[in-house]
């Protein structure tokens, strides 16, 4: 059996991986000079950026892929857990360590709010039945069929999934600040927080279950030990050749066509590319169903996201591994985000400083940082050749100001990514951060299905598909491409 598997994110790979122990002949083809997609790494002058996820839940998605060749992941990766999992640093400029010490988590809600220290104990009890149902019992299950969704439809709808997480959350706790912070998880995976399926609370039971952890060497070294898995293996990996056409006959796909020209035959063919621009620029329309376009169609698509890398010759020791600093406004600046599609000044953002917790990520005597700001997407029509300046400068006046002193004089190293390059690099439609919104009328049956609705053959894996975006979304999305291959 061949197969095809198009694109090296952490869907794609561990795709490649799980099809390889069912012994099929497997190919991997990415279109940059190097693995990871979304997790790609950038070296600056001694500097390691990470592109994309820095924040490692659930583990043991990692080890099954080696444990699937009888390996040991530790002798590849080494991954540390977090003692504070984030700093949340509040407008007034109050702060708040998140972690799985539920003694220090009690004491800092009891001085913020004394009543929400019950609502809290009483949330994460909920999250846990979300957990249990959304995560154990239906993250690895195939969603291609209607009956599937309806069986499940009485299950969830006790679990409240028609509210949104910051309903859900409200419902629990008083405090607006204890709000935002317990209700921020679906920004983790593209959502906004008032209309994404309460569904996704489930990541805040998530962290508590296996801890957060950072991968030492960056996440990019998660990368790099599967990568000489797969190599171990016999997984052919061809890198710097982009995918321009996957070949049909009938109903059936047959192959791919490299952007150089050359076929490849498949039996099947896996994409770890974004369903949409899949479906939009790289196979043959006319298959299509009413419905399915109709589907396409009336998508929302996740937040763009602005990143900002830089490097300091000052270390500032104060700063923790994660930190979320909310601006002023908190609906108000999502609405804008997600629903009118402009930019504001008053910005929220997740502040990552690797060296907090791994030196090797910077020349000695030096800080490695990378910001990213939820902006919103492509369909805003932004030109972000002239807006990315500007809100670079903005960003950094903002963490000067709040986080980091004398920061603009101590940059010695920097580089932006806008959703110009989630679109023209990673091929996402709109530029989207997270391909679609984890919103209950796109989860699940709802998402792009994990095996084609239109040919035989195309499967997903990734964001785009069930059961989503995030490190352990998209791993799953892997396990849920074994039950059906």
């Amino acid at each position: 059996m061949k197969s095809v598997v198009i694109g090296s994110g952490f869907g794609g790979i561990a795709a490649a991986l799980r099809l390889k122990a069912k012994n099929h002949k497997v190919t991997l083809i990415e279109k940059h000079n190097d693995l990871g997609g979304r997790a790609r790494v950038f070296r600056k002058n001694g500097f390691t950026f990470d592109g994309g996820p820095t924040v490692i839940t659930a583990p043991y998605l990692i080890d099954e892929l080696f444990n699937l060749f009888n390996k040991d992941s530790k002798d590849y990766i080494k991954l540390t857990p977090l003692k504070t999992w984030y700093q949340f640093i509040f407008e007034d400029n109050s702060k708040f360590n998140y972690s799985g010490n539920e003694i220090e988590m009690e004491k800092q809600i009891e001085q913020i709010e004394k009543k929400d220290v019950d609502g809290y104990s009483r949330l994460v009890k909920f999250t846990k039945k979300i957990f249990d149902k959304g995560y154990l019992e239906l993250a690895d299950v195939p969603f291609d069929k209607p009956f599937t969704m309806i069986k499940q439809l009485p299950s969830l709808l006790a679990l409240k999934s028609y509210k949104s997480v910051y309903s859900l959350v409200s419902s629990y706790i008083k405090n607006e600040k204890l709000r935002r912070m317990l209700s921020m998880h679906p920004l983790l995976v593209g959502g906004n927080p008032f209309t994404t399926t309460s569904i996704y609370g489930l990541i805040l039971y998530l962290e508590k279950k296996w801890g957060i952890h950072y991968s030492m060497g960056g996440t990019g070294n998660i990368i790099s030990g599967l990568e000489k898995l797969m190599n171990e293996e016999g997984i052919q990996i061809i890198k710097g050749h982009e995918v321009s056409e996957i070949n049909t006959n009938k109903n059936n796909v047959n192959g791919i066509r490299l952007s150089d020209g050359k076929f490849i035959e498949a039996n099947n063919v896996i994409c770890n590319a974004d369903p949409p621009s899949v479906y939009e620029k790289m196979i043959d329309k006319s298959n299509e169903s009413f419905l399915f376009r109709w589907k396409k169609k009336r998508m929302d698509y996740s937040m763009g996201l602005f990143v900002y890398y830089f490097g300091t010759k000052k270390i500032y020791n104060e700063i923790e591994h994660h930190t979320i600093k909310f601006g002023n406004k908190y609906k108000e600046h999502l609405d804008d985000i997600f629903d009118n599609k402009k930019l504001n000044n008053d910005i929220s953002y997740y502040l990552h400083r690797p060296t907090a917790t791994d030196k090797s990520m910077a020349p000695p005597n030096h800080d490695c940082f990378y910001v990213l700001v939820p902006v919103p997407n492509n369909q805003s029509k932004i030109d972000w050749k002239i807006e990315g300046e500007k809100l670079k400068n903005l960003v950094i006046e903002k963490m000067q100001e709040h986080l980091l002193p004398n920061l603009k004089k101590n940059i010695v190293e920097d580089f932006y990514l806008t959703p110009d390059y989630f679109e023209n690099e990673l091929n996402t439609k709109h530029g989207s951060g997270f391909s679609i919104q984890p919103k209950f009328t796109q989860s699940a049956y709802f998402r792009f299905h994990n095996k084609s609705e239109v040919y035989n053959g195309l499967y997903f894996v990734g964001a785009g598909s069930h059961p989503g975006a995030g490190v352990p979304g998209v791993l799953s999305s892997a396990k849920v491409l074994d039950k059906i291959l």
